[in-house]
């Protein structure tokens, strides 16, 4: 097969697998794992008004709150997490799901979204700590309405696609990153634990450093189809710690989402039973677990103690891991799969990641790209290629180039200025006049706005030429310099106070400072937003937009 035939048998298989992911053949249960008991409330009525459109019809929604004191790490807290939602689901549908899944009826698919997103700051503000709530260059119908997808609402889509080769198995996902194989998704079950990872022919020393794989969690596959996982190690320790698996075939980083079978679901909460229920503990899936299950007990050892781990502290957890595994593996019911192996993504896999700003900016403006890729992610988002302004878009004299998307929005007027719109993502704006440029505006109305380039203007109001006040009528708030963010943050009384930032600015670093033009740190927005109600203020400000655009 010649390269350029290879080439478009990879793209045709990437298009196969953004068509599954549309024909939303999603899991039967989907979880979600909220950050507090509003966002889980906001989650579970934007979930279930949005069957048909992002899950299936038939699918159950239950979002449940991460109150594990202190937090419980991604093990613990996926098996809490689990439980608790599984009690849920028995109290409101008279389903027990573990049984369910025990019978290969149902499939689980199970969302982290906790955290509070310090480095997408200020957009989670905006969403009122709600980070899985941060808009995306699409729209999605809820309640029969088109509004802005969200980002947890594209990730669910995109993984739906495994859910037709996980019968019987809960999957667990990360609510921040969207991934477009490049190999079929379907496959055939063949292990307990699966991971997802793309992987690739074992390197050389000299290739294994020019690739950087000392700075990720690795998945190797070894001739005789068993596997083990290593963290951020140089190729002769890796080379090392896998000396027990034989020859390695293959490796590859590891995206960090699994599945597991009933069976081991099941020996799971049975191990850790006292923990969950004390919610004491903090562990986390791959040194905690699959690590323990996959290496010998010396490799295991000396991995931990470069996590500054003490040898006795792992030795006791290692044997209590050997032990819980000697008795699944005396069950006749384990004995069709293997413990441990890969769920191979392919190479060159598409990876749209949003848990940074500049990430955003960049992936969000994709879509406004002449590239493979971007058709690709407009494919996958559900934008036509002949029509990259929506039908539902009303555009007076203003001059939009053939690359910008343009969403549910209204813009111009033919009693101002004409206006333009290069390069640029608008989703439900509205406004009489426009210059923008590379930028990103999700929900914001305004009589002018002025967007000079690489900006994010996000929820915002600006309603000063609205008022009878003949000095603020030459002010707008919304004419910003290049690189500039600016975000709207309501309270509860629709009340809105502006958030500042620049692309140049890792919110994370300057989580608790006090940004040039902010009366507030990221980090005390996100302290006031703790007790704001999503659901409820989402139709707060609904109604100010809607409420402000019609005086002007």
């Amino acid at each position: 097969m010649s390269s350029f035939e290879a080439l478009t048998a990879l793209d045709a298989m990437v298009e196969k697998n953004i068509q599954s992911m549309n024909e939303l053949s999603g899991f039967g249960v989907v979880m979600v794992c909220c950050s507090g008991t509003k966002q889980a409330l906001y989650w579970q009525q934007r979930l279930e008004d949005g069957k048909g459109s992002i899950i299936p019809h038939s699918s159950i929604v239950v979002a449940t709150e991460e109150d594990w004191p202190g937090g419980a790490g991604n093990a613990l807290g996926t098996l809490y997490a689990f439980q608790k939602a599984a009690n849920i689901v028995k109290e409101r549908h008279n389903v027990d799901i573990l049984s369910k899944l025990k019978s290969g009826e149902v499939s689980v698919g199970l969302y982290h979204t906790a955290g509070k997103g310090t480095r997408l700051a200020p957009l989670p503000g905006a969403e009122n700590n709600n980070k899985p709530g941060v808009k995306l260059p699409a729209t999605t119908s809820v309640s029969g309405k088109l509004v802005p997808m969200t980002i947890l609402e594209a990730v669910i889509k995109q993984t739906g696609c495994y859910a037709r080769s996980r019968p019987g198995r809960l999957s667990v996902f990360w609510g921040d990153q969207i991934f477009i194989p490049t190999v079929p998704v379907d496959y055939t079950v063949t292990h307990h634990v699966d991971i997802l990872c793309s992987l690739g022919a074992m390197v050389t020393e000299e290739v294994w450093k020019e690739k950087g794989m000392d700075k990720y969690g690795l998945i190797a596959r070894s001739k005789n189809g068993s596997a083990a996982q290593v963290e951020k190690v140089d190729h002769a320790t890796a080379v090392q710690l896998l000396s027990s698996l034989g020859e390695i075939e293959s490796v590859g980083a590891s995206l960090g989402s699994f599945s597991v079978s009933s069976h081991m679901l099941d020996c799971l909460l049975t191990e850790f039973a006292v923990e969950l229920a004390t919610k004491t503990g903090k562990l986390d899936s791959d040194p905690h677990l699959w690590m323990p299950m996959t290496l010998e007990k010396a490799a295991y050892l000396q991995l931990m103690k470069q996590k500054g781990i003490a040898e006795e502290v792992s030795d006791l957890h290692f044997n209590r891991i050997a032990a819980m595994m000697e008795r699944f593996n005396g069950s006749t019911s384990t004995a069709s799969l293997g413990l441990f192996g890969p769920v191979d993504v392919g190479q060159g896999v598409y990876w749209w990641d949003y848990g940074q700003l500049k990430l955003y900016l960049r992936n969000t403006l994709l879509v406004t790209e002449r590239t493979r890729e971007a058709q690709l992610m407009r494919m996958f988002m559900g934008i036509p290629e002949t029509q990259l302004t929506s039908s539902d878009s009303t555009i007076l004299n203003t001059d939009v180039d053939s690359n910008s998307c343009v969403f549910g929005s209204t813009i111009g007027s033919d009693s101002f200025p004409k206006g333009f719109v290069k390069n640029c993502v608008l989703n439900n704006v509205r406004c009489k006049y426009i210059e923008a440029s590379n930028s990103i505006l999700m929900n914001v109305t305004a009589e002018r706005i002025i967007a000079r380039g690489e900006n994010i203007l996000y929820n915002l109001i600006d309603d000063t030429s609205s008022k009878n006040n003949e000095e603020k009528k030459a002010v707008s708030l919304l004419d910003v310099e290049e690189k500039c963010v600016l975000v709207g943050v309501f309270n509860d009384g629709g009340e809105q106070s502006l958030m500042r930032s620049h692309m140049d600015t890792d919110g994370g670093k300057a989580w608790e400072k006090t940004l040039e033009g902010n009366d507030h740190s990221f980090e005390m927005v996100y302290n006031k937003n703790v007790d704001t109600c999503p659901l409820t203020l989402e139709k707060i400000i609904a109604t100010s937009h809607d409420d402000v655009w019609k005086r002007f």
